[in-house]
């Protein structure tokens, strides 16, 4: 019996989804964007057959360094479409090492992430895989991304490999904080610097991608998603993805400014328009008008400083900015030739002080608003160059001279006397001697004093100069300090000489000699040493001065059942 054979009407499986990040990552250095001066290095290098034994890429997050480290593994090992050719900047992506690459399973490239294998050990499994020849490929080569999250053990464990590999190894790292990289590791590598990408390359790749997911997206929302991506490909992506996905296919200006939750930027010219103008009231309702709607008050802040920043830009330079519609240039044109730049900077200080308080604040919208208050009052206030200038002319009017009273009578004469002015200011008087001279140092700068009075001995006081001789406890900069504190306090110029050797005894010496000599005196006094053996194992304890002459009366006055002693 003939089988009867019944076709397959089963459709076929739906690919799965790669969002766009992953879907239209750059697989050779022609699609990589904006980095065009390393491109032309690693071309260079391997055109003439001079290549590292190590890379070191560097970059804000999502500008290409893992997919640019990808891209020189399958250069290096590209074997061409005839499995004849050799290492070339511009692989063929079709031969076996090229597909096995893109795919992530070449067995002679190997990626490990450093944030999840920081350890000696997981460096120890390099260092020993590196001995053996590579299998299939041309190179072995290792991929560390995030190297700067491997531990300080890991990296001298990696030196003498990474100084000296097996000719067939190659080292590609990535980070995003190359600072945190010992120097040992940095000299050993090649370093690129992966830069950001403008925004209008940004735009101009964005739009070809819209193109290709059949979509439609209109040029200011593009201009939007590009500036909200600061530099970062990724980033942009996956700002785009999710802009398709918000609007089924269709990108506007306002669906990109409610996901991305900004202000409508004619709202954040109202009310830069309402402070300007010093309508406090205007203002306020427009800040809460924008809050009522969603917007963070942060982000609102944040707008106002970009369009303060956009008025700087058109002052000095009138560039084109393809987010602004024709209606915004003209109003950021006519801002930028009405203020001064003075007050375009002191715009910009008020709302980045505003932006601090909002973030800091228990309540973002209060701050906001007192920091649009700010700007308001402060709109009116003269910037420093005319209240300067206003100075000026008051004073050549002689505006500021002293009022002449009125007189209270008509027949009165009045006659203004001419005032003498006021004598300048006498000199500091330069101190007596050294003694006096540290004395000065005692309330502003107690460290100098100190090591003035214990550790310096005089040679010569001759004031403005000085000559001592200081002990090891001093530091560098002794002299220095000591001049400036001096010229402060004398408003003279002052010479201080720090000899090796010589002087005479120090303040402290003198003083504790001082009090030696007060004691042997006291003990030496008759009175003393009868008071001393009229009581045993009495000790002299402190000299003070005499009391005053009218004490006696204080102690003659005292209660009798009260002694001196007492007292």
């Amino acid at each position: 019996m003939e089988s009867l054979l019944i076709p397959d009407t089963a459709p076929p499986p739906k690919p799965e989804y790669r969002v766009l990040a992953r879907k239209y990552r750059p697989a050779s250095f022609d699609t990589l964007l904006g980095q065009e001066a390393m491109v032309r290095t690693l071309g260079n290098a391997i055109r003439r057959e001079q290549l590292a034994q190590a890379w070191l890429l560097t970059g804000v997050r999502g500008v290409g360094k893992t997919s640019t480290a990808r891209i020189i593994a399958k250069a290096l090992n590209c074997v061409g479409p005839d499995g004849t050719g050799g290492p070339t900047i511009s692989p063929c992506g079709v031969c076996e090492p090229c597909v096995a690459i893109a795919a992530g399973r070449h067995i002679d490239v190997v990626e490990m992430d450093a944030a999840s294998n920081t350890g000696v050990d997981d460096v120890r499994e390099i260092i020993e895989s590196v001995r053996y020849a590579s299998v299939s490929a041309r190179y072995k080569i290792y991929i560390v991304d995030e190297v700067h999250m491997l531990s300080k053990n890991a990296f001298n464990a990696l030196l003498k490999t990474l100084e000296e590999p097996p000719p067939h190894v190659k080292f590609i790292f990535a980070t995003t904080e190359v600072q945190k990289v010992p120097v040992t590791v940095l000299s050993r590598c090649q370093r690129f610097d992966l830069r950001r990408i403008p925004a209008e390359m940004l735009a101009e790749h964005f739009t070809r991608i819209v193109e290709l997911e059949d979509a439609t997206a209109e040029p200011e929302a593009i201009a939007l998603i590009a500036r909200a991506a600061e530099g970062s490909v990724r980033d942009g992506l996956s700002i785009l993805d999710q802009a398709i996905a918000h609007g089924s296919g269709a990108i506007t200006a306002q669906a990109v400014r409610d996901m991305l939750g900004l202000s409508d930027r004619g709202s954040i010219r109202t009310l830069m328009a309402l402070v300007l103008g010093g309508d406090a009231a205007g203002a306020l309702a427009a800040l809460q008008g924008q809050y009522d709607l969603g917007t963070d008050p942060a982000m609102i802040v944040q707008e106002l400083l970009e369009l303060v920043h956009t008025i700087t830009r058109a002052k000095v330079a009138d560039a084109h900015d393809p987010a602004m519609s024709a209606e915004e240039r003209d109003t950021v044109r006519g801002w930028a030739g009405t203020l001064s730049f003075p007050a375009v900077h002191r715009l910009w200080q008020l709302l980045l002080k505003g932006l601090a308080e909002v973030q800091s604040a228990p309540v973002p919208i209060q701050a906001a608003e007192m920091a649009v208050l700010r700007i308001v009052h402060a709109s009116a206030l003269p910037d420093p160059a005319e209240l300067v200038r206003r100075l000026t002319d008051r004073a050549e009017r002689g505006a500021d001279a002293p009022a002449v009273p009125e007189a209270r009578q008509s027949n009165t004469t009045v006659q203004q006397l001419p005032v003498a002015a006021p004598p300048p200011p006498a000199a500091p008087a330069m101190p007596s001697d050294y003694a006096a001279m540290v004395a000065l140092f005692s309330d502003r700068e107690p460290r100098l004093h100190q090591l003035l009075h214990d550790e310096v001995r005089l040679i010569d006081y001759s004031p403005p100069n000085l000559s001592i001789v200081g002990s090891p406890m001093l530091h560098t900069t002794f002299v220095q300090q000591v001049i400036a504190c001096l010229q402060q306090h004398t408003g003279a110029r002052w010479t201080v000489t720090l000899a090796k050797d010589g002087g005479g005894q120090t303040l402290h010496e003198i003083a504790e000699a001082r009090i030696a000599a007060e004691r042997a005196a006291a003990l030496a006094d008759p009175a003393v040493r009868e008071i001393l053996a009229a009581f045993p194992g009495a000790e002299l304890v402190d000299i003070v001065d005499a009391p005053p002459p009218d004490a006696d009366l204080a102690i003659d006055s005292m209660p009798d059942n009260r002694s001196a002693f007492d007292a």
